[in-house]
């Protein structure tokens, strides 16, 4: 069985006027073309109570490093009382969103992921070894790059929060 370790695990909070359309076109680009990652959406959940929804919207993303390394990467988004509001934007007035967010973030280092090293007790014991003392380095920086990737994506979406209700 692949080894899965968390490397990272983040959340963030904002509370604000925001469009959430941009927001999640943000997100999504940001992940697929920044950290070239594939992602799916398990879960889109709309609840919609007077004038406000709440929204959660899972996304699962991996991206193969090598042919033993994997990285997996698992973004959690909830917006609560996202409510329609217009904003003067020069002479104009937009619609947009108000509410609040959160957004977590979890990447992991699965190791194996194929389970070339599953084929026997014997083959287990050799994949100890090698990890324990062939590719100690190749293992850390990978976990620095997940740590780093993911930390670079909390950090993108903060900004872009932060721009966004400032305009």
């Amino acid at each position: 069985m692949a080894e899965k370790e968390t490397i990272f695990s983040s959340t963030i909070k904002y509370k604000g006027i925001f469009s959430f359309k941009d927001f999640y076109k943000f997100c999504h680009e940001w992940i697929t073309e920044e950290m070239d990652m594939d992602i799916s959406e398990n879960k889109y959940e709309e609840k919609i109570s007077g004038d406000s929804k709440n929204i959660v919207v899972e996304w699962a993303g991996e991206k193969e490093l090598t042919d033993y390394f994997r990285f997996d990467i698992k973004v959690t988004f909830e917006m609560v009382g996202l409510k329609n509001v217009e904003v003067a934007a020069g002479n104009t007035k937009i619609t947009t969103n108000d509410g609040s967010a959160k957004i977590s973030v979890k990447g992991v280092l699965i190791r194996d992921y194929q389970g070339k090293f599953e084929i026997s007790a014997f083959n287990k014991f050799l994949r100890s070894i090698y990890e324990k003392w062939v590719i100690v380095a190749r293992i850390k920086e990978y976990e620095d790059k997940i740590a780093g990737a993911c930390d670079e994506f909390l950090s993108q979406t903060k900004a872009y929060l932060d721009l966004e209700g400032k305009r």
